[in-house]
This record gives structure tokens, C-alpha cells and sequence, in this order.
């Protein structure tokens, strides 16, 4: 049975916190949990992740953790009535002076003093993702006066973004710095960096991390106008992006978002940067059985198009189906990946190479491809040759066979790739190929007489060092008993 290739990540809330759920939507589909840090004490966080690493042991899963950063959300402050209604053409003020729990009718506070300094007259202030969009008309010390263009009801807390971006809040906070440090503390896998503006966001955050002794991947989220402008030093710096489309869409115009979207997945699988498809993707399920075509055909798109992941937020944080919705989104995963046009990418728009392991890598996808392969066995200490691989797309199935539980749990996110343990020090040549295929049946991935292609490298405990190529037959395999050499 053909297995997803895409994976599926569920953010952790209210929803999950149930050992059988946890085991539930792991058993649906995900690979990958989420932590909110917008949302939920640290206490809260550590007690999640407890309970996802003692389901996984119990059932022998690996599963991946990510942290995900609140960023330096723009909030208006609070309502006395705890909203108002505002209508076209009403006068409007924002006030950085004002207390945050004194708004009204007409006029309400700012977390985020420094907008003034960031906005001239003429600009579109959007709030609460775009439902609200005021006209600014005057600004007079630390108070904006506006005209509401788009009206609606605006309830406390909600957020502002300026039309077009360009605000000059820090991507770092120091709650964002606090949950670093909880991060770390977690042992999480990646870590989500929310507004990100410039490569510079990316390594203050590994930085701090690592200062914290963590050593998660950092997951850069696109969600600000600038960003785009600064992509490629973006990916550059970063392990994977997040497409975060709600606050994206408001910056951009939700108009431009489908378009950006593709460009940025595209961008990202010519590198070894992974990307991640979020915000939205089944929302009606928060409070529906099922979703719409259009959610469907949303993730669809993101999955033809080559997302690594699709992310589920709200969905299995506070809905009331979160199993249902795994279940839903692993179904058009599967669908959309059976499409011909995904089948066989032969080379990237790149096709020259700068390391050993990853001309290893592209050279067993070339051949998996045009041999009649069932699986890729990748020996891998960090994962790196497994990542150059799920870069190309191929039904055929890539197990990243490795030691390390972290590279176990760091692949979990690897469009196309499996996480499977093997211990191969001391082991010579034959006694790891013997060992890579029995893992491969007690999985039912291959059977008598199947192809199988394994990498792996001829120093242990060397990242990036897969240097060499075997294509093995299932049942074929030379004993090999005079061989001493072990890797």
C-alpha cells in the first residue's frame, strides 16, 4: 500500500489533552506535533509532550516536536463592553496613551506604542486579519486618528498590520526569549520563529538557542511583507519556512497569497530547505465533520505543488473532530499524491552539485526512478542525505535508517521520508544489509526478490559522510562471512 509521502502536523491544545486522543490522531496520521507558545503555560507545554513521548514509546512511533514562538503580535488593547461595532465612515481613534483596559466606542489602546512612529496618513491599518480596515486621516502626538473603510465588529486583543507591511517591531520579544529557554528545556525538534523580517531574526533564535542547550532546527515563519523581499538569505539561514498565510494574506493582499505560496514551495525544494503549508487549511473542522471541496482542494494544491508538511492549527487545538480532521487531511494527501503529474521528477531545476552525499543522494533517486526499486534504504547520522533525497519527488519510499533518536525525530518532517532505528556500529558491510532489509519487511515495504537501493558511508559518526551506493535483491543478499571490515 502506497504510504503519504506529505506530512501532516497537529497543534497540541484543550482538544488533545487525552492520552487515548493523543494516540488517536498520532495512529490518523501526524507526524508532527505542535506546541502554541501564544497560548498555554510552560507547565501545560512540558505535560503535552510527556504524554506524546509516552504514547510513542509505547507504540514504537517516532513523532516530532515543534515549538512555535508568538512573535511580536500587534494587538489594539481591550473593551470595557468587551467589543464594539463599527461602521463605514465612523471616526476612529487609536490611542498608544491610553490605559489598555479603557477602550470604547470610540477609541482604544495599543500594545505596540511604536505604530506611530511607523505610519504616516494615507495608510490602511487592517485589524483583526483584515476584517476591519481603517483609513489613517491625522496623527497628533501618540494618538492615530482613522475612518473605518471596512466595518465590522472588533472584539478585544485583536491584531493590526499595516497594508504593505513595514512595521518595525522586533521579530524576538522577550516572552519569545522566556519561551526559548522552555524550548530548549523541551528538547524540542524545531523551533518556529513568528514574524520574521531578515535572515538576522533566524540566527538571533538559533543563537539563543543554543546559548539555552538546544538544538532544534529553526523554522523561519513567512508571514511579513519584507520577508519575501529577503527570501533566499531566509532560506539560507534557516532549516525550513512556514508559509503562514493569515497574517500574510493581510500584509500582502489575499489576493497575491496562492501565487507567493507556490513560488515559495518551489524556491524551497531547489534547496535543502524544507517548507511547511499553514493557516486555515481545514478550519470549518473546528466545529464540522467533515470540510469543504474547497479545503480539500486548498490542501491539494499545496500538496502537488510539493510541500514538505500542512498544518493543522485551531483544527486539533480546540475543535471538536481533531481525529476526524487528521483523518480528512491524510485522505486528500494520498489522493493528490497519486496524481500522475507528481510521479517521477528525474533532477532539480539545479542540477549541479557541491557534496559527496548529496550527489549520492541524487544519483540513488535518478536510479530508483528509472530501475524497478521498491525502497531507498538511507544510512544517515544527521539525516542530510535523506533530506537531499526528498527533494526529489518519487513514489518510491525513502527510509532514513539512523541511531540518533533526534535525527529519528528531526526527518518525521522530510516530504517522502521514513523514520526507522538502526544501530550499525561494529556491524560489518553484510551484517548492515541484512539488518537495513529485515527492517524494511517487518515493515511490509518489500518482499522476495524486491530492489532496494542503500546508502551509507564509510566512517560512522560522520555527518554528511554517505559516500558510497548498493543496490541489494531481497533474498539475494551474500552472507559474506570472511568479511571482517565493519563500519
Amino acid at each position: 500500500m502506497m504510504q503519504r509521502r506529505t506530512k501532516i502536523i497537529a497543534t497540541l491544545g484543550p482538544a488533545t489533552d487525552d492520552e487515548q486522543v493523543i494516540a488517536d490522531i498520532i495512529e490518523a496520521g501526524v507526524n508532527l506535533v505542535r506546541l502554541n507558545f501564544s497560548h498555554g503555560s510552560f507547565d501545560e507545554h512540558r505535560i503535552r509532550v510527556e504524554r506524546v513521548r509516552k504514547v510513542c514509546a509505547e507504540r514504537n512511533y517516532h513523532v516530532g516536536i515543534l515549538g512555535d514562538l508568538q512573535g511580536a503580535k500587534i494587538r489594539v488593547g481591550r473593551f470595557k463592553d468587551g467589543k464594539i461595532m463599527l461602521a463605514v465612515g465612523d471616526e476612529f481613534i487609536l490611542d498608544a496613551d491610553l490605559d489598555l483596559d479603557a477602550g470604547n466606542q470610540e477609541v482604544v489602546g495599543l500594545t505596540y506604542k511604536e505604530l506611530i512612529q511607523d505610519i504616516v496618513v494615507g495608510d490602511k491599518l487592517l485589524l483583526d486579519d483584515g476584517r476591519i480596515i481603517l483609513a489613517v486621516d491625522e496623527i497628533t502626538g501618540n494618538r492615530v486618528k482613522t475612518t473605518v473603510d471596512v466595518g465590522g465588529e472588533l472584539s478585544s486583543s485583536k491584531g493590526i498590520n499595516r497594508m504593505g507591511g513595514g512595521l518595525s517591531a522586533a521579530a524576538l520579544t522577550e516572552k519569545d526569549r522566556e519561551d526559548i529557554l522552555h524550548a530548549a528545556a523541551l528538547d524540542v525538534d524545531y523551533l518556529a520563529v513568528s514574524f520574521v523580517k531578515t535572515a538576522d531574526d533566524v540566527y538571533l533564535a538559533r543563537k539563543l538557542l543554543q546559548e539555552a542547550g538546544g538544538d532544534a532546527g529553526i523554522v523561519a515563519k513567512i508571514e511579513r511583507a519584507e520577508a519575501l523581499d529577503m527570501i533566499d538569505e531566509i532560506m539560507e539561514a534557516s532549516e525550513v519556512i512556514m508559509i503562514a498565510r493569515g497574517d500574510l494574506g493581510v500584509e500582502i493582499g489575499d489576493a497575491d497569497v496562492p501565487g507567493v505560496q507556490k513560488s515559495l514551495i518551489s524556491r524551497a525544494r531547489e534547496t535543502k530547505c524544507l517548507v511547511i503549508t499553514a493557516t486555515q487549511m481545514m478550519e470549518s473542522m473546528i466545529t464540522n465533520t467533515i470540510p469543504t471541496r474547497a479545503e480539500m482542494s486548498d490542501v491539494a494544491n499545496a500538496v502537488l505543488d510539493g510541500t514538505d508538511a500542512v498544518m493543522l492549527s485551531g483544527e486539533t487545538a480546540v475543535g471538536a473532530y481533531p481525529v476526524e480532521v487528521v483523518e480528512a487531511m491524510s485522505r486528500v494527501c494520498l489522493a493528490s499524491e497519486r496524481q500522475d503529474l507528481l510521479r517521477f521528477q528525474t533532477e532539480r531545476h539545479e542540477p549541479s552539485v557541491d557534496r559527496v552525499d548529496e550527489g549520492i543522494a541524487m544519483s540513488a533517486m535518478f536510479l530508483a526512478n528509472h530501475l524497478n526499486v521498491t525502497a531507498i534504504a538511507a544510512l544517515t547520522e544527521s539525516g542530510s542525505t535523506a533530506l537531499w533525497m526528498s527533494r526529489i519527488n518519487s513514489t518510491i519510499p525513502v527510509y532514513a535508517f539512523t541511531r540518533h533518536v533526534k535525527s529519528l525525530h528531526r526527518v518525521t518532517l522530510y516530504r517522502g521520508v521514513f523514520p526507522a532505528y538502526l544501530d550499525f556500529m561494529g556491524k560489518t558491510h553484510a551484517q548492515v544489509n541484512r539488518s537495513a532489509i529485515a527492517v524494511l519487511q517487518r515493515c511490509n515495504e518489500v518482499e522476495e526478490n524486491d530492489l532496494v537501493i542503500l546508502t551509507k558511508g564509510d566512517l560512522i559518526g560522520v555527518d554528511g559522510g554517505t559516500n558510497a551506493m548498493k543496490i541489494l535483491r531481497v533474498g539475494h543478499l551474500i552472507e559474506e562471512e570472511n568479511d571482517p571490515e565493519s563500519i
